[in-house]
């Protein structure tokens, strides 16, 4: 008699753990190049950060500039959803108040001054620049389909498709305003955290208000 045939081993992974191991190798390689720089960076060294060998690390990132790729898309989803739900007749720039702020800074997994301190690094890391740029390139149409479904209108219609570049264009300004001007004034430096995220939020809001109010206004 034949035993029954079947799988053996570990049982697989569910989409759900996947994508936390993939947070959670995104999170262990910002905290290693903030302290340490991309160049003397290893997949070793992000493994084991996470408890995984290097060989886990590839399997889910081509190369280890990609793997903060997570935190950077994670606010996608936060802004197209508050997009939807953005009020007619109201200015878009109300729709970045300080809980927005919060879910965006949640989504990214990484503390105030940590991302902001990745956000700095796209500026002489050209392998993070490049996912920087991607993931705001492919933000765009996630923004168009957002704003052609409060509107009403089809997918490839021209008017969501440049009110999404412009907001694009002025989120994407207005963080890296927001991070290389921390680095400026010191502002991450402060000794209570609460203090500091509730500030951070702020900030962040009121950045994101004054982009959007400014893109508003067009080119005289």
């Amino acid at each position: 008699m034949t035993a029954p045939s079947g799988r053996t081993g570990r049982p697989p992974l569910t989409e759900a753990r996947k994508a936390e191991i993939r947070l959670e190798i995104a999170r262990a390689a910002v905290e290693l190049f903030v302290a340490q720089g991309v160049a003397a960076t290893t997949g070793e060294q992000i493994g084991q950060a996470v408890g995984v060998s290097a060989r886990t690390v590839w399997r889910y990132f081509p190369s280890k500039e990609s793997c903060v790729r997570p935190l950077f898309s994670a606010g996608i989803d936060v802004i197209a959803a508050g997009l939807r739900e953005w009020r007619p007749g109201h200015p878009l720039a109300e729709l970045f108040d300080p809980a927005l702020a919060t879910g965006l800074l949640a989504a990214t997994g990484p503390d105030g001054a940590t991302g902001s301190a990745l956000v700095r690094l796209t500026r002489t890391e050209p392998g993070l620049r490049a996912i920087w740029l991607q993931t705001y390139d492919e933000a765009e149409p996630v923004f168009a389909g957002a704003l052609a479904d409060r509107a009403g209108l089809p997918a490839d219609d021209l008017r969501p498709m440049i009110q999404a570049a412009m907001l694009n264009a002025a989120l994407r300004a207005a963080v890296e305003r927001f991070a290389w001007s921390v680095s400026e004034s010191g502002t991450e430096a402060a000794t209570d955290a609460g203090v500091g995220e509730s500030v951070g939020e702020a900030e962040v809001a009121e950045t994101l208000r004054s982009a959007l109010a400014i893109a508003a206004e067009g080119v005289s």
